[in-house]
C-alpha cells in the first residue's frame, strides 16, 4: 500500500473515494478515529492509501481532476 495524501477534509475525502471507487480504486483510510480519541474532531489528517498496483493510476486521477497538488 502507498499513501496517496493527508487530508482532514471530510467532503474532500468523501469525493476522492467516490471518484477512485467509480474507476476501481480501492482505498484505506487511516487514521479516521484517532482525532476521537485525542479529543478533537478532525485534528489529525487522515491517511489515504491505495494499493501499490493502483497508485499511479489514482496519482493521474487526482492531477485529471485539478488535485495533484495535495498529492503525497
Amino acid at each position: 500500500m502507498k499513501e496517496l495524501f493527508r487530508s482532514n477534509e471530510m467532503v474532500f475525502l468523501s469525493w476522492v473515494e467516490a471518484m477512485l471507487r467509480s474507476e476501481d480504486i480501492e482505498i484505506v483510510v487511516l487514521d479516521g478515529h484517532m482525532s476521537v480519541l485525542e479529543g478533537s474532531v478532525g485534528a489529525i489528517p487522515r491517511r489515504v492509501m491505495v494499493s501499490d498496483e493502483d497508485y499511479s493510476r489514482a496519482c493521474r486521477l487526482l492531477v485529471d481532476a485539478g488535485e495533484g497538488d495535495r498529492l503525497a
